[in-house]
């Protein structure tokens, strides 16, 4: 009986790992060619397994892109919401927070370039892309509460938030060969302009 759960117990192991391995490698083909490019047999030959076993963990792509992406997340996870309330002052707070979103997207740009390019033809992103979106989208809120702790902003300042914490306005900025600090400076001045009025 001892050694029939040592088998078990064996197996389970070397399926687990298995399964990290076909993950890790789709997470390595993403970030190098993009999720539209990468095949099953791609990612079968980088994890060194065989195709009918990439099935056997994962019956279709988006079971494999849910993996990849809820494992990427949790090897890369984003700032945590600005806090309320915090010290400093309001601009401070802003170019802080700013700063260490800009610091996530430099930190994470391969896989992002990779992902956002390819968004349109690959279905199985449309899920993970939604949530991180909805992270970004609470983060500008936290951002906004900052600006105006007790009134209700306006479209203009919903619009000028959602653009100061958007990849591609960060990735604008940075290759005009502006450091992320210089980002968050120039964002905030124009957020203290634009939800001012």
């Amino acid at each position: 009986m001892e050694k029939r759960k040592y088998t078990q117990v064996r197996r389970a192991e070397q399926q687990d790992d298995t399964r990290r391995r076909i993950v890790e490698a789709t997470m390595a083909l993403h970030e190098e060619i993009g999720p539209r490019r990468t095949t099953i047999s791609a990612i079968a030959e980088r994890a060194g397994v065989q195709r009918l076993t990439v099935y056997r963990h994962f019956p279709d792509e988006a079971a494999v892109i849910h993996a990849c992406s809820s494992t990427w997340f949790g090897q890369n996870p984003p700032p945590p919401l600005p806090a309320e309330g915090s010290g400093g002052t309001v601009d401070e707070a802003l170019r802080d927070a700013l700063q260490a979103l800009y610091a996530y997207h430099r930190r994470t740009r391969r896989m992002w370039d990779a992902v956002l390019r390819d968004a349109g033809e690959v279905e199985a992103l449309r899920e993970p892309l939604a949530q991180a979106a909805a992270y970004f989208a609470s983060y500008g809120d936290a951002l906004l509460r900052k600006l105006h702790p007790r009134g209700e902003p306006g479209r203009e300042a919903r619009a000028a938030v959602a653009l100061a914490v958007n990849f591609a306005t960060w990735s604008t900025l940075a290759d005009a060969g502006l450091a992320d600090k210089a980002i968050a400076r120039l964002m905030a001045d124009w957020l203290g302009v634009a939800c001012a009025r």
